[in-house]
């Protein structure tokens, strides 16, 4: 059962992978379907039913692209 919700701002997001490198699940993942204002595959949440809600994804993330709330 998960214990966060992420939230992504896809628009703002550069792919520079720090959040999937860094997320100790393993659950977020480029979107190779979308492509966003900026012309880059934003991240996507694989699994949202694994995801704890850790929020070291939005720490790592250098340009606030990733909001987390616990639940």
């Amino acid at each position: 059962m998960a214990r966060g919700r992420v939230i992504f701002f896809a628009d703002r997001c550069k792919a520079c992978g720090l959040c999937v490198e860094f997320c100790p699940k393993n659950i977020l993942v480029f979107d190779d379907h979308t492509i966003n204002v900026l012309g880059f595959h934003p991240i996507m949440l694989l699994q949202p039913d694994e995801c704890t809600g850790c929020g070291v994804c939005g720490l790592m993330c250098p340009d606030l692209v990733i909001q987390v709330e616990r639940e």
